[in-house]
């Protein structure tokens, strides 16, 4: 059966991208391509010293939402949904592409990770998720998509991603049970897992830099991926073309993962 889709494809879609930290971040990829596909924008910032980093960004994105959001502080979630709620009264996509854990639990191995360390990651890691989860959904009246940003980690054992790997797999099943409780909706939920990059996030884990170059030399493609292949296939996967796909943890990673 063919499908009426418009040009461009995400013309008069609703998105809300979190985690913009700079033109580096995921979720700038992300927005970039929803914009350049025609979708309008939400983007939020961590805090006021995130801000003057951000603004620039969601300004050349023409989005008409820009507001603070720190997922550890009450009530900010809340205040971002009842925005979209009153400008808009509808949300089609949500990228979530936050992650934290303390640096001293970060850093130390996953033994020596604190109850305290791990119960924060895996709140706005993680748990985060599934409160925006949990306010979109009302909003995705004609259905919708939802990402989490996982990484190759959660499922194999990488050096030095330490806590991350367990709360990574927390996200990615977290996921899937979210895609099965939400697919009567017809919203799908996603985990996309990208290869490397250069980002804020992981400069702050252990010899990153010797983990991009051996992904380098073993991706099939022969090379990085960087954040508009990522945002591209979130934007792919938002349209109607992909819209049996629900569940998935998808790789972008040059092929990374399947080597041995």
């Amino acid at each position: 059966m063919a499908i009426d889709i418009p040009h461009p494809v995400l013309k008069g879609k609703k998105a809300l991208v979190v985690g913009v930290a700079n033109d580096q971040s995921i979720a700038y990829g992300c927005a970039a391509a929803f914009h350049e596909l025609g979708a309008d924008l939400a983007i939020t910032y961590l805090n006021e010293k995130a801000r003057p980093h951000v603004e620039p960004l969601a300004r050349a994105l023409d989005a008409p939402i820009f507001m603070p959001l720190d997922v550890a502080t009450p009530g900010e979630l809340e205040t971002v949904f009842e925005t979209i709620t009153r400008e808009w009264g509808q949300l089609d996509m949500l990228v979530h592409s936050i992650a934290w854990a303390p640096k001293d639990d970060l850093q130390g191995g996953l033994l020596n990770c604190s109850a305290e360390g791990f119960a924060k990651a895996m709140d706005i890691s993680c748990h985060s998720f599934v409160r925006m989860a949990r306010l979109a959904a009302p909003l995705m009246k004609n259905g919708g998509t939802m990402f989490a940003m996982s990484y190759y980690g959660a499922n194999k054992v990488v050096t030095n991603y330490n806590v991350m790997g367990p709360i990574k797999a927390a996200l990615e099943a977290s996921c899937r049970y979210l895609a099965y409780e939400l697919g009567s909706k017809g919203i799908r939920v996603h985990a996309i897992s990208p290869g490397p990059l250069k980002t804020r996030a992981s400069s702050g884990l252990k010899d990153f830099d010797l983990l991009l170059t051996e992904a380098a030399q073993r991706a099939p493609l022969g090379e990085l991926v960087d954040i508009m292949d990522v945002g591209f296939t979130c934007a792919y996967l938002a349209t109607p073309y992909a819209r049996r796909l629900s569940g998935e943890t998808l790789y972008i990673d040059g092929g990374v993962n399947i080597m041995a």
